[in-house]
Order: C-alpha cells, then sequence, then structure tokens
C-alpha cells in the first residue's frame, strides 16, 4: 500500500508541476492584448487553466486595480507539490 501511495503521489507531483508551466505561460500571455484566446494553441491552455483561476478570483477581490489572485493559486500548487515530493520521496510532512 505504502508504495503505491508514494507512485500515485510522485505521478501527482508530475502532474503539478506541467499544471505550474501552464498556469505561467497563461498568465505571461494575459499581458498581451492582442492574444486571442478563442483560437489555437491558446483555447487549449485557456481551457486548461481558467477554471483553476477563476475559482481564485472568485476568492480574492482586485486590489487597486491588481488581480492576486494568481498569487495565492501559485502558492497553493506550490504547497500541494511539497506535500507530494515529500511523500513519493517517502519524507514524513509535518515534521
Amino acid at each position: 500500500m505504502q508504495i503505491f501511495l508514494m507512485t500515485l503521489c510522485a505521478g501527482t507531483s508530475g502532474f503539478i508541476s506541467w499544471f505550474f508551466i501552464l498556469l505561467t505561460l497563461r498568465i505571461y500571455l494575459g499581458w498581451f492584448p492582442n492574444v486571442n484566446f478563442y483560437v489555437q494553441p491558446f483555447s487549449f491552455l485557456s481551457k486548461m487553466t481558467d477554471p483553476y483561476l477563476r475559482f481564485f478570483r472568485g476568492l480574492i477581490p482586485d486590489f487597486i486595480g491588481f488581480d492576486f489572485s494568481p498569487i495565492a493559486a501559485f502558492m497553493l500548487l506550490s504547497f500541494l507539490q511539497d506535500v507530494t515530493n515529500n511523500v513519493a520521496m517517502g519524507k514524513s510532512t509535518f515534521n
């Protein structure tokens, strides 16, 4: 059972790494107003990342015109990746 959990956490950590890259790309491309998120390949990127970002936009309001919700989204992903990496390597998460 422990081997299964470690393998599952290693796979989850790999997925989070991949999603972290997609999310970073989505945030960077959002700075360019001429990028059309309704055509490929940007449509795929938008469909993959926008539901996750939308969750945080509903929780954290804009502050003086700045959207700080992606920071919270990245913080949660980073925390989850640390936890899954520690479990995958057999380390105790809460010492």
